[in-house]
Parts: C-alpha cells; structure tokens; sequence
C-alpha cells in the first residue's frame, strides 16, 4: 500500500475568466457571487448579443407576425419556435455563467455547449431561409398594395436577424469546441 492511501487531491484553479468576482465599491468589492468580468470576455459578448438578437427576433414575430400566421405559414411557426427555444437556453446560460465562475467553466468545457450552438447555429440558418422564402413570396404582393403594411418589413428584419444569430451560433459552437478540446 504505501504511506499515502488517500491519493491524489485535485483542486481547481480560479484563472482565465472572472478573477475577482463582484462589484467594485469604493475599496471593497460587494456582491462577490456575480462574476461582471464574464460579459467583458468574447464569450459573454457574444452570448449578451445570442441572448439580445433572439428576444428581438422573437418579439417582432409575436407582434407582427402573429396575425399573418396563416399567410405566412410553418415558416412562421419554426422561426417562433426556434428564437423561443434559443432565447431561453440562451438567457438561463448567461445566468448561469454571470452567478457562477464554476458553471461556466464546467459548461463551456462540456459538450452540451458546444451541441447546443451547432444545433442552434442549423435551427436559426434553415429557419431565416424559410422565412425569408416565406415572407417574399406570401407578404411581399401585400406590402405593395396595402400602404401602412408593417408586417413584411418586420418579418424581413426577423429573418435577416435570425440570419445573424445564426452565425453568431456558429461561431459560439467552433470556440465552444476549441474550448472543449483545450479546456481553455
């Protein structure tokens, strides 16, 4: 056996991210369980505009498209569908990573993140092509012949947004994998 039979202690550092935790005040630091130095990062910057451009999407489909659902069809209701799923993930991630250095380091370096944004990534591109198929062939002739018909360029700056965060994802997934692969 040995002198040692208890074995290894592993203790995980406090690097990269956060450092110091908390709001600065005068010459304290307060609120040491936010970690505000997440959002400075490339990380937070681009889950803020993910979290951000998916609650745009999604309040101008719910103002604008929903009485032209039936118009505009499944393209509608996959576009709904994914900014509602990706809002949400999204915002419980940014939560999570702000309150906690930990989770995010053990988050980001698991798969579930780098799946989450690939997938998030295809929902987001597929459904803005949809959409943006959708709203120029159904609302487009409408657009002409109705003055004060705000839908069609609701629905073209909906897609045209989907179309952003899309890439957004894309990008988030490939230093998600780095991320997974280096642990860094």
């Amino acid at each position: 056996m040995g002198k040692n039979a208890t074995g290894p202690i592993i203790r995980m550092s406090s690097s990269g991210t956060h450092g110091a935790g908390g709001i600065e005040c005068c010459c304290c630091r307060c609120c040491t369980c936010i970690h505000i130095e997440f959002l400075k990062t490339s990380p937070g910057i681009v889950k803020v505009c993910e979290t951000v451009i998916s609650g745009i999407i999604q309040s101008l489909l719910v103002n604008y498209g929903l009485r032209y659902s039936t118009s505009i069809g499944s393209a509608f209701e996959g576009s709904l569908t994914t900014s509602s799923a990706c809002f949400l993930i999204s915002t419980v991630l940014l939560v999570c990573y702000v309150v906690s250095e930990k989770s995010y380091r053990l988050i980001r370096s698991s798969l579930f993140e780098m799946m989450f944004n690939a997938l998030a990534s295809f929902l987001y591109l597929s459904s803005a092509s949809y959409l943006a198929f959708s709203t120029k062939i159904f609302l487009l002739p409408e657009y002409y012949l109705k003055p004060g018909f705000d839908v069609y360029p609701a629905m073209t700056a909906a897609y045209i947004l989907s179309a952003v965060v899309g890439i957004l994802h894309g990008f988030d997934s490939y230093f998600s994998f780095i991320y997974y692969k280096t642990g860094r």
